[in-house]
């Protein structure tokens, strides 16, 4: 039986947890390593404990609690560093283009591009059903499918990439559209944008519900993802049309910079965010994304 890794809040505090079904068990305690507590410390040894968390999902667990109720946080706590692919989509890059009504752009494997990624901050991560405060006056979602690692990489051959990935989660790279620009800063100015401000906020990286290893997606290119906003669909995509694949981002970033385990890469969103037709989050409005044999990611506008 496959299993789900999260992390839960307990009355100690946080804690690593394997989700088999419907009912969570205390990891540490079932590996017997208390050290296993975090989900961060379990992926600091993922070859040696994902061999042991599909044994014990086989096995016969007990002292379960039962998934409902439970308070989830981000799966990670905190990630090491959150990289964001930025204009991935074909949909996505297509429908921007008409809205700036410029001419589509060409794949840029054609022009000799490489992915294009920037940071959010590990303090913006909530789990989920998290409460995130409408701190913009034009907050925007954007449905992705994240990428756990799993192992230190630097200089990843494309072949090779997976080996280094523990598994996946959902990500809403929630942008506050209205601090893109400094206005008060010449068109011209490479000084003009503002990306700390657009993508770093409290509560800006919903991440969750949990992860899901490697061994459990047979093909991460080809899953449905969509986006639901007070039940009204506004993303429907596929991964499939990403313009770099996730081989090609995780073999980029660690051409760069090591990657280390607990990071976290947000492969991009597909089209239908509000930045292409001018819709954006309100005060009581509920985010749902949901990513095939993953699961669902809510989020509520305060």
């Amino acid at each position: 039986m496959t299993y789900k890794l999260l992390t839960y809040q307990d009355r100690s505090g946080p804690r690593s947890g394997i989700l088999v079904g419907t009912t969570v068990h205390d990891a540490a305690k079932v590996l017997g390593q208390p050290a296993y507590a975090s989900v961060r410390a379990i992926l600091d040894d993922w070859q040696a404990a994902s061999a042991n968390l599909a044994k014990a999902a086989e096995g016969n667990l007990t002292d379960g609690i039962a998934l409902a109720g439970l308070e989830l946080l981000p799966p990670v706590r905190y990630p090491g560093a959150i990289y964001c692919a930025g204009a991935n989509y074909r949909d996505h890059v297509d429908n921007m283009a008409r809205r700036l009504n410029i001419p589509p752009e060409p794949d840029p494997h054609e022009l000799g591009l490489s992915p294009w990624h920037f940071i959010k901050s590990s303090w913006c991560a909530v789990g989920d059903n998290a409460k995130v405060e409408l701190a913009s006056d034009f907050l925007d979602w954007e449905a992705e499918l994240a990428v756990v690692m799993g192992r230190v990489a630097r200089n990843v051959p494309l072949d090779k990439v997976f080996d280094y990935v523990a598994g996946y989660t959902i990500g809403n790279d929630l942008s506050a559209r209205d601090r893109t620009q400094r206005e008060a800063v010449p068109i011209a100015s490479p000084f003009r944008y503002d990306w700390i401000g657009q993508k770093n906020f409290d509560g800006a990286c919903p991440l969750g519900p949990w992860i899901v290893p490697t061994s459990a997606i047979r093909d991460p290119q080809n899953l449905t993802i969509h986006t639901y906003v007070n039940d009204v669909v506004k993303q429907d995509s596929n991964t499939s049309k990403m313009l770099f694949s996730i081989a090609e981002q995780i073999a980029h970033l660690s051409s760069r910079i090591t990657l280390h385990p607990g990071d976290v890469i947000l492969t991009g969103t597909p089209a239908g965010v509000g930045a292409e037709t001018g819709e954006r989050l309100a005060k009581g409005d509920r985010v749902r994304i949901e990513i095939e044999n993953i699961g669902k990611l809510v989020t509520d506008i305060v």
